[in-house]
Parts: structure tokens; sequence; C-alpha cells
């Protein structure tokens, strides 16, 4: 007796297992993304024990172009997009301004336009290549203007006189260097460099340590004086990344004429980089901030005592996310 209840009791304690197990079915993985559905219990009527998702998926597909424009105001079309009974599309905006939302296409004059998530998820999920050469993004079609205007591929235009040149800021430079012979100096953010500019050049090229291309502008202000600008080529409204520039000229004098404590006379500016997709259309001194360097600050060219230089020192600091986001 007392083995067959230790038995029994065994059994007892064994079941809530075995019920577990047989309740529980293996979820099976699919390819593709796709996970099988199981149902506990055996029949039809069981309860769903894995839950299906699939990946996003994206498809490279051709579409007519008006299907994304409103026929109304022929602009792209934004969430929320409305549609009435007889599937007639329309934007927010010109829903707005229809009396009673009613729509003008439907002859019977009963069609009024309601919201369409159907249409919204369309609008929201097409996107296409910006146009620019060289950029990479995909962007949501009804923002691509608003990109372009920022994009930092927006072509610039050569203003050399005669040339209808238009590029990409890094083609630009090499456009300026190769055929209108304009000098080109790499520079590295947050380190001085010393350029030595002639009075004569009228133009210097210089990159960035991410190819960010800055043009630099020497212009004569009269009587001796020499203005020194530098701005960033690229989309005008482009905001992204922000640059500050710092340039200074030492004055080199003899040491006997050096009484300022041991200190040295210099011009200098301190300044927000301005962007530009025409750089060196506005001279030096039509620059909001440019250098301002006096003829006493001005040395001789080596090897040519005829000829005079500008001994500038120049640093460019391109500002991180935080601290540009306080400016």
């Amino acid at each position: 007796m007392q083995g067959a209840a230790a038995a029994a009791e065994r059994r007892s304690r064994a079941s809530p297992d075995k019920a577990d197990e047989s309740s529980k079915k293996a979820r099976l993985d699919l390819p593709d993304g796709h996970m099988k559905q199981e149902a506990a219990g055996g029949g039809d009527g069981g309860a769903i024990v894995g839950a299906a998702y699939i990946q996003r998926v994206e498809l490279a597909v051709r579409i007519d172009k008006q299907v994304l424009h409103c026929p109304l105001c022929t602009l792209p079309f934004k969430p929320p997009v409305f549609q009435c009974k007889a599937g007639h599309p329309a934007c927010s905006g010109c829903v707005a301004l229809l009396p009673f939302r009613q729509c003008k296409a439907c002859v019977d004059g009963g069609g009024f336009f309601d919201p369409c998530p159907t249409l919204d998820t369309l609008v929201s999920s097409t996107r296409i290549g910006c146009p620019n050469v060289g950029c990479q993004w995909y962007v949501t079609y009804h923002e691509v203007t608003e990109h372009q205007k920022v994009c930092p591929y927006a072509p610039c235009r050569c203003t050399e006189p005669g040339c209808g040149y238009v590029g990409a800021p890094q083609a630009l430079a090499g456009h300026l260097r190769t055929v209108h012979l304009v000098p080109v100096r790499a520079v590295q953010y947050g380190k001085v460099s010393k350029l030595q500019l002639s009075v004569s050049t009228m133009r210097l090229v210089l990159l960035g340590d991410d190819n960010c291309v800055f043009l630099m502008t020497v212009g004569a202000l009269g009587a001796g004086v020499t203005a020194v600008s530098v701005v960033c080529a690229r989309a005008r409204a482009a905001t992204r990344p922000r640059f500050t520039c710092k340039m200074w000229v030492n004055l080199e004098t003899p040491p006997v004429a050096v009484a300022n404590c041991g200190k040295e006379d210099m011009v200098l500016v301190d300044m927000h980089m301005r962007s530009s997709s025409s750089p060196g259309t506005v001279v030096a001194a039509g620059e909001p901030t440019f250098l301002t360097v006096p003829p006493m600050y001005l040395v001789p060219a080596a090897g040519d005592g005829a000829s005079m230089e500008v001994p500038l020192y120049i640093r460019i600091d391109k500002l991180s996310p935080w601290s540009d986001a306080l400016v």
C-alpha cells in the first residue's frame, strides 16, 4: 500500500510538467523574417502562442509622379491627405479652402473629403535619392525641396569672369585649381596654419579635414590697405556644421623697435563662417566680416623684393553639435 501511494504521488508531481509540455509548441523561425504561429491545445480553437512578424523590406519601384501631387494645387502631397468617396484626392491646404470640404470634381456634388490614412502611408513612405551629385541621402518625396536647400552637395557656381561652371563644392575646388589655376591649401580644424598671401593673389581654396571647401579672397581697400575674407562654399541655407574662423597678422618689426612690454602688435578678426553657393561673388571688403591689414603689416615676398605678402595666420574650428545648439 505504501509503495502504491508513493507511485501515485510521483505521478501527481509529474503531471503538471507534462501538461505544460503538451500545451507549449516550439516556435519555428522561417526565412525572410516570418514566424510560424502555433496554437496551444492541439486544436483549431487553441490560443496563439507565437506572434507573427515581418521584417521591413524596401523596394525600388516606378510610380507616376502625378500620384504624389495634389491635382488642385499641383504641389507634392503632405500628410494628412484627403479623399472623397469617388476617389478624388486633395491636400489639406486645398480642402481647407473648399466650402464644406465638398469635392468639385464630383458631378453630383455629393462628394465630401475625409482623411485617407492609406494615402498618408503612401506619401510618407515614398522616398527618392537626392538629385545632387555625390549625396547619398534618400529623402521623403515631399521634403526633397527643403533638403536641397541645406544639402552639403548642393551645386555652387564659379564666379570667375566668363565662366558658367556649376558643380558640388568639392568639384568646384577641382575646377578652380585646374581651369583657373587657383592655389589649393589643406588646413586642419583646430590648428593654426600660416599662409603667405601675395597681395596680387585674388583667390585661395582651403580644404578642411572633411573636404569642406572654403574660398579665401584678397582685395585692396585703398591707401595700401589689404582686406582678407573667407567663406564656406555650400548652399547658403546650410546650417550644419557651423564653422568659426580666426585670422590675424603680426607686425614684424626689428627687435629694437619693440617697446610694448614684449607684446606683439597684431590685427585680428574672430568670426562665424558665412556660407555661399557663389563664393567669390562679393569682394573681400564687401563681406560682413573681414580682416583689415594695414600696409606696415605686409612683408616683402621671398626672392622678390618688389612684391609684398600678407603673413597670415588662420584657424578654422568646426563646432560640435552641442556647442552649435548654443549659437
